[in-house]
C-alpha cells in the first residue's frame, strides 16, 4: 500500500500525531491511512529520531555503490595518470596490475570515467595515419631481426640550441634503443650513437630507414659513410620508398608518442639529453604496449647474438667476379675508362658479376650497387639498365 496522493507530508504528520495520541492501535491506524504496519512503524521511528524532517523521502541511490571503486584504488589511478600524463586508461590499468597484481583493479572504461571525473582527460583529435604496409620485407619475428631509425623533426631548446633527435628502435619488441639529442643529421654525430648501440646490444640483421641523411643519399647507389659501415658489418639495408612513411609505420607512430617532448623543450642540450633518457626508460620499462599484449618493450627485448666485431670482415667475392678498388674520387676503372660509383666507397673493393643476360652487376659485399651501362660508361639502377638481347658480354 502507498500513501494517498493528496498532501503526502500532511498525511504522514497526521498519522504520527494520531499514533502519539495513543487512542487507536497501530493496526487500526494503518488500516485507516491505507498503509502497512511496517510502513507505519517506519515513519513513526523516523519522526522520533529526526523530527518532522524525518518524514521526507530519502534519496533512493545507495550511499555506497556495491561496485564503486575503492578510494585508495582511485587515488593510485589518479597518481599514475599525473605521473604519466600521456598514458591512457589501458596503459594505466596494465601498469597497476603489474605493480600490484593482488588487488582487483577496475576495467579500462571505469578508469577512463574516474580520470574524467578528476578532470584528467582532455578531448583531442587523433591524426589519421595511413595503413601501414610492410613493403617487400619480411615481418620481423624476433628481436634484432630489424632495427629502424630516423631523425625526428628538429626544435630548439630554451637556450636556442638546435636539437635533431635521433631515434633507433627494435621493430619486433618496440624497444627504444636510442633517443639521442644530436645537433645535426651528420654522419659524424650518428655513427658514435650506433657504435655504442652495437657494442651494448649486438648487431641487427637488417636496418630500415628513409632516404634522408645520414642513412641514404641521392646518388645511384644511395650510399653514405654510415650506410657503408652498416654493410661492412653484415647489416642488410632496407629503405622505404620515397614519400611512403607508412612503410616504416611503427617508427612514425612512435614519433607521435614523443611529440610532446619537442613541444616542451628543455633548458639546454644536457637537460634535453636527461629528459630524453628518462622518457626512453619509461617507454621501455614502464609504459605497457597494446601491440605486445600490454607487456613493456623491455619484457620482450633481448640482446643480439651477433656481437660487434673489432675489425669488419673483408668482402668475400666469387672467383669469377671482376673486383675493382674504388678511387679517392669515387670512380672505378672499367674498359679503359672510369665509372663513378660513390665517394663513400673510396678505398673499398667492389665487385662486378656478369648476369645471365650479359650485364655487369656491381656490388659491395652483399649489397647491390647497380648495373654498369657499358655504352654510356655509367652506373645505373637495375630498373634503368639497358637490355642486351644478344647477351653479348663486354670485356671488363
Amino acid at each position: 500500500m502507498v500513501w494517498r496522493e493528496t498532501g503526502i507530508m500532511d498525511e504522514r504528520l497526521r498519522f504520527v500525531v494520531d499514533c502519539l495520541a495513543g487512542e487507536e492501535t497501530m493496526s487500526a491506524l494503518c488500516a485507516t491511512y491505507g498503509i502497512s504496519r511496517k510502513c507505519g512503524y517506519k515513519w513513526l521511528g523516523r519522526y522520533r529520531e529526526f523530527g518532522p524532517e524525518g518524514l521526507h523521502d530519502l534519496p533512493r541511490a545507495p550511499l555506497n555503490h556495491g561496485r564503486a571503486t575503492a578510494l585508495d584504488l582511485v587515488e593510485r589511478i589518479v597518481a599514475t595518470k599525473e605521473t604519466h600524463p600521456l598514458w591512457g586508461p589501458k596503459k594505466i590499468v596494465a601498469r597497476l596490475k603489474r605493480m600490484a597484481p593482488e588487488l582487483v583493479w577496475p576495467s579500462a572504461s571505469t578508469v577512463g570515467a574516474i580520470l574524467a571525473r578528476h578532470g584528467l582527460v582532455s578531448a583531442r583529435k587523433r591524426p589519421r595515419l595511413r595503413a601501414c604496409g610492410n613493403g617487400p620485407w619480411l615481418e620481423p619475428q624476433e628481436p634484432n631481426a630489424v632495427w629502424t631509425g630516423d631523425h625526428k623533426g628538429w626544435f630548439r631548446t630554451a637556450d636556442k640550441w638546435r636539437c635533431e633527435p635521433l631515434t633507433v628502435m627494435d621493430a619486433s619488441s618496440r624497444y627504444l634503443l636510442a633517443l639521442e639529442a644530436t645537433g645535426s643529421t651528420a654522419d659524424s654525430e650518428a655513427w658514435p650513437v650506433f657504435e655504442r648501440l652495437f657494442e651494448e646490444h649486438g648487431l641487427p640483421d637488417r636496418f630500415r630507414s628513409d632516404n634522408g641523411v645520414p642513412f641514404a643519399s641521392a646518388g645511384v647507389t644511395g650510399l653514405t659513410p654510415l650506410a657503408v659501415r652498416f654493410i661492412k658489418l653484415g647489416i642488410t639495408l632496407e629503405r622505404i620508398a620515397p614519400g611512403k612513411p607508412q612503410q616504416n609505420g611503427r617508427h612514425e607512430r612512435f614519433h607521435l608518442t614523443m611529440l610532446p617532448l619537442a613541444k616542451e623543450p628543455a633548458a639546454d642540450k644536457a637537460a634535453q639529453s636527461q629528459a630524453f633518457e628518462a622518457f626512453r626508460r619509461s617507454y621501455n620499462e614502464e609504459r605497457p604496449h597494446e601491440a605486445l599484449g600490454m607487456d613493456t618493450p623491455a619484457q620482450r627485448y633481448r640482446p643480439s647474438q651477433r656481437t660487434m666485431p673489432r675489425t669488419p670482415a673483408e668482402p668475400n667475392y666469387a672467383a669469377e667476379a671482376a673486383v675493382r678498388r674504388v678511387r679517392h674520387n669515387g670512380e672505378i676503372r672499367w674498359n679503359g675508362g672510369f665509372i663513378y660509383v660513390s665517394q663513400s666507397l673510396a678505398g673499398e673493393a667492389a665487385a662486378a658479376t656478369e648476369t645471365k643476360d650479359g650485364q655487369w652487376a656491381l656490388s659491395f659485399h652483399a649489397h647491390p650497387l647497380g648495373i654498369i651501362d657499358t655504352r654510356r660508361m655509367k652506373l645505373v639502377r637495375r630498373s634503368a639498365a639497358p637490355t642486351n638481347p644478344l647477351g653479348a658480354a663486354t670485356d671488363p
